[in-house]
């Protein structure tokens, strides 16, 4: 089963351990997370279902491609990274 982990930035807001979920997509993996924990969507996941401005997701250390509907294949031995970016100025 694909693993989702998420940053330390994303963990201080949620307890967002690593987890094992079933999913063919990035889409289906993050499902299966929000489905444990619906208040960690808001922190990646705008109201339209689209990966937030500053959150990436990379699978096995590459960026994905589809943002607006995550839905980039995953494989049953692949990580799932989700990062807020940080900003400052």
């Amino acid at each position: 089963m694909p693993q989702v982990s998420f940053t330390a930035n994303l963990r201080r807001h949620r307890e967002t351990p690593v987890t094992a979920v079933e999913g063919a997509t990035v889409r289906e993996a993050l499902d299966a997370v929000f489905a444990e924990d619906p208040l960690l969507r808001g922190y990646v996941l705008d109201e339209q279902g689209r990966l937030r401005r500053h959150v990436n997701v990379f699978v096995n250390n590459a960026m994905i491609a589809d943002r607006l509907g995550l839905a980039d294949p995953v494989g049953r031995d692949d990580e799932i990274y989700v990062l807020q970016a940080l900003s400052g100025g």
